[in-house]
């Protein structure tokens, strides 16, 4: 027959606690749950604004993940979206070069275009006029969301999700310039007056 030594039945009960809290991290309380969860926007990514980049009411969102990329995108508050009918087409051939036939490649990212904050992304036509989307971060551009050559509608009815503009990867330096300017999205919200 064993003996039991008071220094095994005070771990045991150290062991039941850390095992109640480890259920508890690992099975929340479903009276404490949002009714919607999080979008994975919300979860992955950093939300800021460049409010008034370069124009009045020229508004643009810029989604940075934890990995260094931005996407970059036009905020709901944007001048075009208040044009009779939203936007109607979009051109990426601004500038000297057409950013839709950027093909960036490795792991080093080759033949990805650097461009300051201020460069041309691309034009987004109304129906009434033409506005010119911005970089607002310095650094190479990856990708442009190539779905809105075709589908320039995906701005109108999800600009914040499938209708982003493009993909940046600013270098750290540049992306600490960059947040100096940018607004988070309670600042933005108070400034626009949105709930």
């Amino acid at each position: 027959m064993s003996t039991i030594n008071k220094d095994q039945i005070i771990d045991e009960s150290k062991c039941s606690e850390e095992e109640e809290d480890l259920v508890k991290l690992l099975l929340p309380d479903v009276q404490n749950l949002p009714l919607i969860p999080p979008s994975s926007v919300q979860s992955n990514f950093v939300t800021y604004f460049a409010i008034d980049f370069t124009k009045p009411a020229h508004d643009h969102y810029v989604y940075r993940h934890a990995n260094g990329l931005c996407v970059i995108g036009l905020a709901s508050s944007h001048v075009a979206f208040k044009d009779e009918g939203g936007i109607t087409a979009i051109d990426f051939n601004v500038g000297k070069s057409d950013r839709s036939g950027v093909k960036v490649t490795g792991k080093r990212k080759k033949n990805a275009q650097h461009f300051e904050a201020n460069t041309a992304l691309c034009k987004v036509n109304t129906k009434n006029d033409s506005y010119i989307v911005r970089c607002c971060v310095k650094g190479s551009l990856l990708e442009v969301n190539q779905l809105l050559i075709n589908q320039p509608e995906l701005l109108n009815v999800s600009a914040e999700r499938e209708g982003y503009i493009a993909i940046m990867m600013p270098k750290p330096a540049d992306w600490l310039k960059a947040k100096a300017s940018l607004v988070s999205l309670q600042e933005y919200k108070k400034l626009r007056e949105l709930s």
